[in-house]
């Protein structure tokens, strides 16, 4: 198997959190990067031989990749970033399966006989082997991962038309009436942009694709349908992936953060007593590379409850409840952050107040200043989501 993972999002929708970074390059949870929790998935599955295709804004991706994600050379192991190479001519990607097309020179060197084809930008748990071991058996083509989800919220999604045998029928992007399961009326298949493909099929898929001047060259767009047309595809039922150490409560947990009250609610889901995402489950781990900080810090009663506190933060005499606090964060005396998500170096300043927040990198803010307490100031200076979350770019300075 050669694992290949769709890493050169813009991520528009997460602005201004991407205006410096490629979407997977996103810091979450404290410790990482959204693209740490693909990368685990497929590791811990046991595939370890794969390829990031990067694009948008990469340098801190491409980065994180290579310290990060090292394997054993000696066993021909290899994660390894793969930025657009113009191999078909002066031009980048135009969409995720035009990516593809202009590497396959890492197939053709690889030989594979499957190809797993993963997105860089979902917040998950997942045992790839369990899906491919399904493809293999069941002789498809291309073999869709679908989550089941309420057919009210199926409309944002590209839906999953299946036949009690799993085989893909239709496949519509964001439908106004999405097909159900065959199992439940209420419950449709979302395609979570998992795909396994058999090797030939593939390759056969991105020719004709590349050929045809009216595809916009996209995965779940062009190449899906198309070989859901040919009787070549079927789907993957999430609810039956198996990962060990999962509980109840986070067993299926799937979250696409594509915006930023999508990114703030996959936080708040971390920080309950019983989290709806359980980061402490060590027997599927979530790997990163953690910084060398010193483990954080409580003084003059700084406290922080129902809240995730990273190495080398600092509460002095601050108070922070339900809230993300990643590394090297300082909250000093008399400050308040309340359900709120601080990336690494973010400064909150005594007596200032945090509500309802995402701070960037390094962002400041000043002695007594206020953040998600006039909606109408933040409106003025802030970026401020549907949801009502305000986010601060990174190096911004409240004053």
């Amino acid at each position: 198997m050669l694992g290949i993972v769709l890493a050169g999002g813009e991520g528009k929708r997460l602005w201004p959190l991407t205006a410096d970074r490629a979407k997977p390059a996103v810091p979450f949870g404290g410790n990482y990067r959204l693209i740490d929790f693909v990368l685990s998935n497929l590791v811990n599955a046991g595939l370890e031989r794969i390829c990031v295709l990067t694009q948008y804004k990469s340098h801190s991706l491409d980065r994180h990749i290579s310290t990060t994600w090292r394997m054993s050379s000696l066993l021909g192991h290899y994660i390894t970033p793969v930025p657009a190479q113009q191999r078909l001519g002066p031009r980048w990607y135009t969409g995720s399966a035009d990516a593809i097309y202009q590497s396959l020179n890492l197939v053709y060197d690889e030989r594979p006989d499957y190809i797993v084809v993963f997105g860089a930008d979902h917040v998950y748990r997942m045992n790839p082997a369990q899906m491919v071991e399904q493809h293999i058996a069941t002789e498809a083509g291309v073999t869709v991962a679908g989550i089941r989800v309420p057919r009210a919220e199926a409309t944002a999604f590209g839906v999953i038309d299946a036949d009690t045998a799993g085989r893909i029928t239709r496949f519509v992007e964001k439908p106004a009436d999405p097909p159900p399961v065959p199992d439940d009326p209420e419950v449709s298949f979302a395609s979570m942009g998992n795909y396994v493909f058999t090797t030939e099929v593939l390759l056969d898929a991105l020719k004709e694709d590349g050929n045809n001047p009216d595809s916009a060259h996209d995965m779940g767009g062009d190449i899906i349908p198309m070989l859901v047309n040919k009787g070549q595809a079927a789907v993957y039922d999430f609810q039956d992936n198996v990962v060990p150490g999962a509980t109840e409560r986070d067993r299926g947990y799937w979250r696409d953060v594509g915006t930023l009250d999508a990114y703030y609610e996959s936080h708040m889901d971390l920080v309950s007593v019983h989290p709806v995402f359980n980061l402490y489950n060590q027997q599927w781990p979530i790997r990163t590379a953690t910084p060398p900080l010193p483990p954080a810090k409580f003084v003059y009663g700084g406290t922080a409850s129902e809240s995730i506190v990273g190495p080398g933060s600092i509460i002095t005499g601050g108070q922070v409840s339900g809230s993300v606090i990643s590394s090297d964060v300082v909250v000093e005396a008399g400050a308040i952050v309340e359900g709120s998500v601080l990336l690494p170096g973010a400064r909150v300043g005594k007596g200032a107040v945090v509500r309802h927040a995402i701070l960037d990198k390094n962002v400041t803010v000043s002695d007594g200043a206020q953040i998600g307490v006039d909606r109408a100031l933040d409106l003025e200076n802030y970026t401020v989501s549907a949801g009502g979350v305000v986010v601060l770019g990174k190096g911004a300075v409240v004053l």
